[in-house]
């Protein structure tokens, strides 16, 4: 009996490369407010904190926030319709491990986003289902939403396995009592990887870590 039953993907950072276009757009509309939002400055308050990074905007309201918001989505959006990335070694990998264990994806991504992305990767076919942002109610770094997916495939969490990117991500993993890959993600500021069962480069790695999970008693 192996130690592993089931498989948990991050999506944005870890599938695709779509934080670029993220990243882009909040810059863009910060320059054109005189704030300079930098690499490390982004990851500090999207990927560690969580947070807007419009809340650096001082003396803005919550409404003003949220037309920020409004906007920036709609100019990330026009980027996701010019084309998404799949990461180097993604669909490899999901090819090798598909039929090996069931497979689904956790991420935080709005559905809008997320079915804009997919339909144009294909990924899909290789997961059971998608756990989006708004189908569970903590975010990460909550265990919430690797618990509620493990529930969905009636597995014992500390029989899963999590590929994440990000601290934050991490975190949420472990929380639920699961191991868990990273693959470092390039706007990542310092992340506290610590935790992390395994790190690795690209996705061409994990098949022969689930291997390995796969023989274990």
């Amino acid at each position: 009996m192996s130690v592993i039953d089931a498989i948990f993907w991050d999506n944005d950072g870890v599938l695709v490369d779509t934080e670029k276009h993220f990243y882009a757009a909040n810059r863009e509309l910060l320059a054109e407010r005189g704030i300079e939002l930098d690499h490390e400055t982004f990851a500090e308050w999207s990927l560690r904190r969580g947070r807007s990074v419009f809340e650096m905007i001082e003396g803005s309201t919550e409404a003003e926030r949220e037309a920020l918001r409004d906007e920036r989505n709609r100019r990330y959006e026009r980027a996701l319709r010019s084309g998404v990335d799949v990461f180097d070694g993604v669909e490899a990998c999901l090819q090798e491990l598909h039929g090996r264990l069931p497979m689904a994806v956790v991420t935080s991504a709005y559905p809008d986003h997320f079915e804009m992305i997919h339909a144009q990767t294909g990924l899909m076919r290789y997961f059971e289902f998608a756990l989006r942002g708004g189908d569970y109610a903590r975010h990460k770094p909550h265990p919430d939403p690797y618990l509620d997916a493990a529930t969905k495939l009636g597995v014992d969490p500390a029989r899963c396995l999590v590929v994440e990117d990000s601290e934050r991500g991490l975190v949420s993993a472990v929380a639920a009592g699961m191991r868990c890959i990273v693959v470092p993600n390039p706007f990542a500021s310092a992340p506290d990887l610590s935790a992390a069962s395994y790190i690795v480069e690209t996705a061409s790695e994990i098949p022969a870590i689930v291997s390995g999970l796969l023989r274990e008693k």
